[in-house]
């Protein structure tokens, strides 16, 4: 019985994770509008989100502020930096009259959504498809291979307070598998081996973004962002890794260059 309730949510989580691949895929191969379309959708959806578990029940709001999300990513990837940098701060600002607490909450996390996408859709138009994939696959092979390695070895727990299902074992695990996409695409692109410290670098920051949406969930007392996703939950319960790592990769380009050792 144990062994079955570990497993419970398989079913439903590989079949909605295969249809979203199947999206995902398809948005990033196509590149341009239709990419940047999905990019703000997925970001107005996550904002929509975050207002219900914030400010739950007045969905006029939810709505405003998940339209607005949407329209300041799209347009900002548009428009030259100086230009798309306030507005993709907008939104942050605009949606703090609209709460009467946890405006720090919303601020933090609103900001992260609209330059993480931001991020996504600027790699994608300046890198190409293969850059994108790195980014994506390591992301999604440290979720995995963490899911799979902590539901099967179980241990320690990597911090039970906010995330009671995360083990040492798993996190350890995904560093490892992000390692091997680094490895990878380091012999097809070129790069050096470095990518491979870059790729644990950005497994972390997918790691403190889904354990910053763990803590903030927790703090307002809710399982999931939304039911948007069988399984998963809602966007920001499935993309929270993501946006650490998307962001953290915005952040670091601008110190260090990237992709490293080309141009």
């Amino acid at each position: 019985m144990a062994d079955t309730q570990k497993w419970s949510d398989l079913t439903a989580r590989m079949g909605s994770g295969a249809a979203m691949v199947a999206i995902g895929l398809l948005g990033i191969w196509l590149g341009g509008h239709i990419f940047h379309l999905l990019v703000a959708l997925i970001c107005g959806l996550m904002v929509w989100e975050l207002v219900g578990i914030l400010r739950p029940g007045v969905r006029h709001v939810q709505l405003q502020m998940g339209v607005l999300t949407g329209l300041a990513v799209f347009l900002a990837i548009y428009l030259p930096v100086g230009f798309a940098l306030p507005l993709l701060l907008a939104p942050a600002l605009i949606g703090f009259g609209h709460l009467t607490e946890n405006r720090t909450i919303f601020m933090s996390f609103t900001v992260m959504i609209l330059l993480a996408g931001y991020g996504m859709m600027q790699v994608r138009d300046d890198m190409g498809f293969g850059w994108l994939m790195w980014l994506v696959l390591v992301v999604v092979v440290t979720d995995v291979v963490g899911y799979f390695a902590g539901r099967y070895f179980g241990g320690p727990k990597f911090w039970p307070a906010v995330s009671p299902k995360k083990t040492w074992a798993g996190t350890g695990a995904g560093w490892a598998g992000a390692a091997l996409v680094g490895l990878l695409f380091s012999f097809n692109t070129g790069v050096g081996i470095q990518l491979v410290g870059i790729s644990v670098a950005i497994s972390m920051a997918s790691q403190m973004g889904d354990i910053a949406e763990s803590g903030m969930k927790r703090q307002m007392g809710v399982k999931d962002s939304s039911n948007l996703i069988p399984g998963h939950g809602g966007l920001m319960d499935r993309f929270d890794g993501m946006l650490g790592a998307s962001l953290f990769l915005l952040i670091i380009g601008q110190f260090i260059g990237f992709p490293p050792g080309l141009g």
